[in-house]
């Protein structure tokens, strides 16, 4: 290949040079290219609802999480665009594999809120049914779910049945081997697979600018053939166009592509965290002035499609949600503590059979009981396999 030619496949799949953005901050639309499309405003006005929902619900399972009635939550707050925007760009038939952040996206598939927060609250099991609802298990270890998210897509273009695969990845993940591993296979196979990358600024407390020196991040899609682009995450009109053009061109057998959306966490990186200690509050009110909602709903009071009782609407649907969540969420899990140690191993480690003593004892004491601290069968450790 000639270095012109080189040159001019290079430039295909290379990102613009600014992020794309349809819609300033201050809900001012901007200048549209050429050939891009509009979502339609019937989209629009839905992706706002979701949003006033989605933020609300996100607000609602911080505080159940300082209650004691959840285990862990990482906020999205701030992020509405990319997670709502990436899930009204799939069909039904579509997939997608998000992280442990992005509840909210579950949230605005349809999931059941009380279904989707299971694993939050400490259950073994993700809470919901993957294949029903065409949505991996939220994924803890960083950027895991993405060799997975490829594998599938594969499959599915193998067996002729349609579908593109999205994969929400955080910048943190990017770092990890898992995720350059993805990006090559999909490359290589030329899967329908669509990686998000929610540039948020944070790998927990470790900044961008300490992760990578990479210009943007959407340039490590070139080095493995895949055409990349970046946008605006906190633009959901942007954001919605990049990625539903993304994954019509994997429907359309055109390959993956990889996008990274800029937005950033308001919140802390989870409830046991202390942002305060690695980020100030200027930065953080920056970003806040920059809020996704806000400039979607002065976006489309701009142009005359949103009224005030549309937005009321919305702020009581919200309410509504919230309030079941909290109904929803006001009992003890009902399961057995000891079937932390049931499925671990078909023959139990040593230690594991340590653990588990030491934990029926506690559990036994708590309670003033010394029997097998609820294990009712009397089938202890050894007596199972996984």
């Amino acid at each position: 290949m000639s270095f012109q030619a080189l040159r001019q496949t290079v430039d295909r799949l290379l990102p613009s040079s600014d992020p794309v953005r349809y819609v300033a901050e201050d809900g001012t639309p901007l200048p549209v290219p050429d050939g891009a499309e509009i979502p339609a405003d019937a989209v629009l006005l839905d992706a706002f609802r979701r949003m006033v929902v989605g933020r609300r619900f996100d607000a609602q399972a911080t505080v159940l999480t300082r209650q004691g009635r959840l285990a862990v939550y990482p906020s999205s707050r701030g992020q509405e665009a990319c997670q709502i925007g990436a899930v009204l760009a799939l069909r039904e038939e579509d997939w997608l594999f998000p992280t442990y952040r992005d509840s909210m996206a579950l949230f605005a598939r349809g999931l059941d809120p009380l279904e989707l927060l299971t694993l939050l609250r400490g259950e073994w099991h993700c809470g919901y049914d993957p294949v029903a609802w065409r949505t991996a298990p939220q994924c803890t270890p960083l950027a895991t779910q993405a060799p997975h998210a490829v594998g599938l897509a594969e499959a599915l273009r193998r067996r002729g049945r349609g579908g593109v695969v999205l994969a929400l990845v955080g910048d943190g993940g990017t770092s990890e081997g898992d995720f350059h591993e993805a990006l090559n296979f999909a490359g290589v196979l030329g899967a329908p697979v669509v990686f998000l990358v929610q540039n948020n600024r944070y790998a927990i407390s470790v900044p961008l600018e300490r992760q990578s020196a990479a210009p943007a991040l959407a340039l490590r899609g070139v080095g493995c053939g895949v055409p990349s682009e970046q946008v605006d995450g906190n633009d959901l009109v942007a954001t919605l166009a990049v990625v539903s053009a993304a994954v019509e061109r994997a429907r359309a057998g055109r390959g993956p592509s990889l996008i990274e959306a800029h937005t950033y966490r308001i919140e802390p990186h989870t409830n046991a965290d202390d942002a305060g200690r690695y980020r100030d509050e200027e930065e953080v009110a920056r970003w806040r002035a920059a809020d996704p909602v806000v400039r979607l709903e002065r976006y489309l009071r701009h142009r005359r499609l949103l009224t005030d009782r549309e937005v009321a609407d919305a702020q009581q649907e919200a309410e509504r949600a919230a309030e079941a969540l909290r109904a929803g969420l006001g009992g003890p899990l009902a399961g057995d503590p000891l079937e932390l140690f049931s499925h671990v191993f078909a023959e139990p480690t040593p230690q594991l059979v340590e653990q588990r003593a030491w934990l029926a004892a506690e559990l036994a004491a708590s309670d003033g009981d010394d029997g097998a601290g609820g294990d009712s069968d009397g089938v202890g450790l050894e007596g199972r396999s996984g």
